[in-house]
């Protein structure tokens, strides 16, 4: 499972980090070109380890999870920090990054509970043995 997290979720980062340079408030986002290399480059990693490092998805899920739901968390408690590391310019609140939080815990989530899934699965493959 962790290795067609990273396929799909890479794919659908680069696409995102491509789309958001045409358009930078796709979906009410805030795109900005830092933010799109940022998606572009994590795409490109989990591209990597859900293709060509199978062995090391699970590390990649874990620690990418845990980034993507901290920033997302991060962007609820300091917004202005967060926006400004994304390289969006201006006072912002909670409210306007809210698309943005959203997506970040979700796939942060989503790649952290993929990542302690398999580590759960291969402690029991392990046990069995």
């Amino acid at each position: 499972m962790t290795l067609t997290i990273c396929r799909i979720a890479g794919f659908a980062l680069v696409a995102a980090g491509v789309a958001g340079s045409a358009e930078p408030t796709l979906l009410g986002m805030h795109l900005t070109p830092v933010h799109n290399i940022i998606h572009i480059v994590s795409g490109v990693l989990a591209l990597y380890f859900g293709f060509m490092a199978p062995a090391g998805a699970r590390g990649f899920a874990v620690a990418f999870g845990s980034v993507y739901l901290l920033l997302g968390f991060a962007g609820f408690a300091a917004p202005n920090l967060v926006a400004a590391a994304i390289g969006h310019e201006g006072v912002v609140n909670a409210g306007a990054l809210l698309p943005d939080n959203v997506v970040h815990i979700v796939l942060g989530g989503v790649f952290l509970a993929t990542g302690w899934a398999a580590a759960s699965a291969s402690r029991h493959i392990i046990s069995f043995q």
